[in-house]
C-alpha cells in the first residue's frame, strides 16, 4: 500500500470579461466553495510546511527564491489584484477566502493566478481516479454558486496550457521510503516519467511553449521540461523535483512530488499515472538492478521526442549505449514491475498498463477510449478531414485557429469536448458518478485524510486551522489556547482525540 495524492491547477476565466483578474476570480472561487460546503471548512494551517528544503540535503535561499517556491504563506490584496505576506502570532497567517478545507479531505485554494484542488491522501490508483474527479465536481460546485454570489460567470478548465505561453501544473504525490537515496531514486525513476506520457498525454496542438511550431504532440507539459533535477516548478522545470517536504515523519518518508504529468480527464490516464508510478517506485525501494539498464542518455530532450512521436517509433538512446522506443522502455517496465504487486489493485493496473501498450503499439486509435492524447487526435482529424475541401487537400493545417479553440474546449470542466465524449459513452470510466459524488463530501477511510476531513465535516467549530499533518484544535471559549494535533503517519486513519470528537 502506497499513499498517493493528486493537485491541480485550474485554468479560469471570465468569458464576458475576459481580462478579469484572475488572482481576484480564484479567491471569490475560493470564497464559494466555503459557501457551497455551508462553512463546514477550515483555514490551513502553514506551520510544519517547508518549501525551500532540497531533497539533496540543503536549503535553498528565501531571498533567492522565485515566487513559486513561497507556498508556505500567502494573503490576497484585493485593491492590488497580488498575493502578499502576512504574519499573526509569529505564524504565517491564512485570511480564509484564501483556503478551504473540505470534509473529503482535500484543500481547495488560491495558488498564484489559480484555483487549485488538492486531492485527499489515497492508498491506490482506483481512489486516485475517484477523488480527483470529486476535485472537479467540487470546482464545478463552486463555480455555479460564485454564479450566484457574484452574478457573473467563471470557467474552469483542466488543462495545462493557456496557448501563451504559459503553462500551470498538475502535480503527483507518493510516499516513498527515505531510506532510498535520492540520487538513486531520481536516475532509476527517470525513464518512466519520461516515457509514460505515451498513455499519461491529454494531448496538445502546437509545438513549443508559445506553440510556435503547427503540430500536434501527446503531452501538454512537455515543451516545458528543462533540466533533469531541480527544485523549482515553474521555471526550469525539472523532470523530478527535489523538494523535500513530506508532511510525515521526516526520519521515514519522502515525498515524492512529480510535476512533469498532464491533467488528465480520463479515468484510465489517471489510473495507470498513480498505478504504475507507484509500482515503479516499488521496484526503486527494492533496489531493483534491472532498472539500471533503461537509463536514458539524454532524458530532457527525450521527452520533447516522446511528445512528438505519435508513431510511436523514435527510438531513445540508452546510457549503455543501446537504444529503445518508449514502448519498449515501457514493456521493459511492465515486466519488472510484475515482480512488485502485492494485492489486487496492483493486479488491475498490471492488466490495464499491458492492454493498453498492446493497442498502442497495434492500431493506434483501438486505444482512444482510453488514452486521451489518442482521443483528442482522433476528433481533431475528424474536424481537419471535414474542412479539407477549403483549399487544403489533407485537410485544415495545424497551425489552423480552429483546432487550437476545440483544443482548448476540450478541457472546459462541465461542457468541455472531453466530458461530452464520456457522455456519449466513448470514454471508459473506471468510477461511477455515484462514487465520485459521494467523494465530493467524504475523505478517504483508510489515511488521515479521513480523521482532517471528518473533524471538518463534524466538529468547524473546533477547528482553527488544519493542514496536511496537523490538525489545530481550539476548545477554549476565549480562543486563547490552540492544541495542535499531529498527523504524522499518512497511512493512519484513527487518532484516540478526534476519533472521540467526530464521534466515530
Amino acid at each position: 500500500m502506497r499513499v498517493v495524492g493528486i493537485e491541480t491547477e485550474y485554468g479560469i476565466v471570465d468569458p464576458d470579461e475576459p481580462r478579469a483578474n484572475p488572482i481576484l476570480m480564484s479567491s471569490r472561487l475560493v470564497t464559494a466553495c466555503r459557501a457551497w460546503a455551508g462553512e463546514a471548512t477550515s483555514r490551513w494551517d502553514y506551520g510544519g510546511e517547508d518549501p525551500l528544503q532540497d531533497q539533496r540535503g540543503f536549503r535553498r535561499s528565501r531571498l533567492g527564491a522565485s515566487e513559486d517556491l513561497l507556498t508556505d504563506a500567502s494573503e490576497f490584496d484585493a485593491a492590488e489584484g497580488r498575493v502578499t505576506l502576512r504574519r499573526r502570532r509569529g505564524s504565517w497567517e491564512d485570511p480564509a477566502h484564501l483556503n478551504a478545507v473540505l470534509a473529503n479531505g482535500a484543500r481547495f485554494y488560491v495558488d498564484h493566478a489559480h484555483p487549485e484542488y488538492s486531492g485527499p491522501e489515497v492508498t491506490g490508483a482506483h481512489d486516485a481516479v475517484v477523488w480527483d474527479r470529486a476535485g472537479d465536481a467540487v470546482a464545478l460546485a463552486s463555480a455555479a454558486r460564485y454564479a450566484e454570489d457574484e452574478g457573473s460567470r467563471v470557467e474552469l478548465y483542466k488543462n495545462n496550457v493557456d496557448g501563451k505561453g504559459a503553462s500551470y501544473g498538475t502535480h503527483e504525490n507518493f510516499l516513498v521510503d527515505r531510506a532510498v537515496a535520492f540520487d538513486d531514486l531520481a536516475r532509476r525513476l527517470t525513464p518512466h516519467l519520461v516515457t509514460r506520457q505515451v498513455y499519461t498525454g491529454a494531448g496538445r496542438v502546437g509545438l513549443g511553449q508559445f506553440g510556435e511550431e503547427p503540430g500536434f504532440q501527446m503531452s501538454q507539459r512537455a515543451d516545458y521540461m528543462e533540466a533533469e533535477i531541480g527544485l523549482e516548478t515553474t521555471l526550469r522545470r525539472p523532470i523530478v523535483n527535489t523538494r523535500d517536504e513530506p508532511h510525515a515523519a521526516r526520519d521515514r518518508y519522502r515525498r515524492l512530488h512529480v510535476i512533469i504529468g498532464d491533467a488528465n480527464l480520463f479515468d484510465v490516464a489517471t489510473f495507470l499515472k498513480i498505478g504504475t508510478t507507484s509500482l515503479v517506485l516499488s521496484a526503486i525501494e527494492a533496489d531493483d538492478e534491472r532498472l539500471d539498464a533503461l537509463e536514458l542518455a539524454t532524458p530532457v530532450e527525450d521527452v520533447q521526442t516522446v511528445s512528438r512521436d505519435l508513431q510511436l517509433r523514435a527510438r531513445l538512446e540508452l546510457a549503455s549505449g543501446e537504444s529503445a522506443t518508449a514502448l519498449e522502455i515501457q514493456r521493459a517496465l511492465l515486466e519488472i514491475c510484475r515482480s512488485y504487486a502485492t494485492d489486487a489493485g496492483d493486479a488491475a493496473v498490471l492488466a490495464r498498463w499491458e492492454g493498453v501498450l498492446e493497442r498502442l503499439g497495434g492500431d493506434l486509435f483501438s486505444a482512444a477510449r482510453e488514452v486521451e492524447w489518442v482521443a483528442k487526435l482522433q476528433l481533431l482529424g475528424r474536424l481537419r478531414a471535414r474542412h479539407a475541401s477549403e483549399g487544403h487537400p489533407d485537410g485544415l493545417p495545424w497551425d489552423d485557429a480552429r483546432l487550437a479553440a476545440m483544443d482548448l474546449q476540450w478541457s472546459r470542466l462541465g461542457d468541455g469536448w472531453a466530458t461530452r465524449l464520456a457522455d456519449a459513452g466513448q470514454v471508459e470510466r473506471l468510477a461511477s458518478d455515484d462514487e465520485v459524488a459521494a467523494a465530493t463530501t467524504r475523505a478517504p477511510q483508510d489515511t488521515r485524510a479521513r480523521l482532517r476531513g471528518g473533524i471538518v465535516a463534524a466538529r468547524p467549530d473546533l477547528v482553527d486551522a488544519a493542514g496536511w499533518s496537523t490538525v489545530v484544535l481550539d476548545r477554549e471559549t476565549d480562543h486563547g489556547h490552540l492544541e495542535v494535533v499531529h498527523l504524522d503517519e499518512p497511512a493512519a486513519a484513527r487518532h484516540p482525540l478526534l476519533d472521540a470528537l467526530i464521534g466515530g
